[in-house]
């Protein structure tokens, strides 16, 4: 079988293979903020409210002053958000709010309904403030959609990268945001930080990984196989030169579908000074039918129709902030204050992550 079963063009919203269900990548170059927090910027070009026209090279999405999305609600799947550039503001109907950026990820599972906001502040008064995350939806089984809301923080310095070196000494940076990694020349495995309890990923046997890889020019790596003979696996090449893959080659802004029972051979081109980087999303499938309407995700239509009825009916919980889009101060730090009162907070600036080599 040729290693490369399928490959696709990538825009901002990459197509999944189940049990994933969306993936965007929001790479915006913001300019310098307001004293507000606002872009200093005219916005009477722009759709506001529903902006993703990239003007300029930047969006406001549905935010009226901050970019991004206030209020929204979800049920019935989990979104993985991971951001390497800027900072994103999390409030939800549980009573819970975060700020993180700088290789953070946050893993919230919607289970029976939760509503949130991800804003985007503009922090720097006399710089640009460029972001650039990525939004991930994991499904859910049905055993598992109405299960309690529930978010975790995978911190940038508790989150494990593998760096491997050639023998000319290029490097390929592996980060393990989801599942586990084998070193080269290890017998032992990298594991992520913990999912959350009811998640797909929890799951021994759903062979779930979520992997970003960096490779310098002319860098090699081999993936290892998948563990499920029936695993789904994608290599998103979303920026850099090109990526051979077992021999055969594809460009960056392509995604390609793979034979997940195989070990791969990667190798970077060297047509660009920094390398090339690919995101891998991988896992068993859950193989159930997906009903999805908006922001809900359930196995029937006639759930789909109860989402919209209980959301009408308990706001999930109601919405227990002043405003629809609410942010944190300039001067706040990383931080997460969970809704069972947990505190943890850091600086800004994150270290770099944790590395095995």
């Amino acid at each position: 079988m040729a290693p490369i079963l399928q490959t696709f063009q990538l825009g901002t919203q990459w197509p999944t293979l189940d049990p994933f269900l969306f993936c965007a990548h929001h790479l915006d170059d913001y300019p310098n903020g307001t004293v507000e927090l606002e872009p200093d910027a005219l916005l009477n070009s722009r759709n506001i409210g529903q902006d993703f026209d990239g003007i300029d090279g930047w969006n406001m999405y549905h935010g009226k002053n901050v970019p991004g999305f206030p209020q929204h609600p979800h049920r019935g799947f989990e979104t993985i958000t991971y951001v390497r550039t800027g900072v994103c503001d999390h409030s939800d109907s549980m009573g819970a709010t975060a700020r993180f950026g700088s290789g953070d990820t946050q893993w919230m599972t919607a289970g029976k309904g939760i509503v949130h906001c991800e804003m985007f502040p503009m922090l720097n008064r006399d710089e640009k403030n460029p972001l650039e995350l990525f939004q991930i939806w994991l499904n859910l089984p049905a055993v598992d959609k109405m299960v309690d809301p529930y978010f975790t923080m995978l911190w940038s310095h508790d989150t494990p990268t593998v760096v491997e070196a050639g023998p000319d000494g290029q490097l390929v940076d592996v980060t393990v945001i989801a599942g586990s990694l084998a070193s080269q020349d290890r017998a032992d495995r990298v594991t992520a930080q913990a999912p959350p309890p009811n998640s797909w990923a929890a799951r021994a046997e759903a062979d779930l990984a979520i992997w970003h890889l960096r490779f310098d020019p002319g860098a090699s790596w081999t993936m290892p196989a998948a563990t499920g003979a029936d695993t789904n696996r994608v290599l998103y090449a979303f920026t850099g030169s090109s990526v051979t893959i077992n021999g055969e080659t594809i460009e960056a802004g392509t995604g390609a579908v793979v034979d997940a029972s195989t070990a791969l051979e990667l190798t970077a081109g060297d047509g660009d000074a920094s390398g090339i980087e690919i995101m891998v999303l991988q896992g068993r499938p859950i193989g159930e039918p997906v009903a999805r309407y908006g922001p809900f995700v359930m196995n029937t239509d006639e759930e789909i129709r109860q989402a919209f009825s209980d959301y009408q009916r308990t706001q999930f919980g109601g919405w227990p902030w002043p405003t629809n889009d609410p942010t944190h101060s300039r001067e706040e730090g990383r931080f997460a204050q969970h809704a069972d009162g947990q505190l943890e907070r850091f600086d800004l600036d994150a270290p770099a992550p944790a590395r095995t080599s």
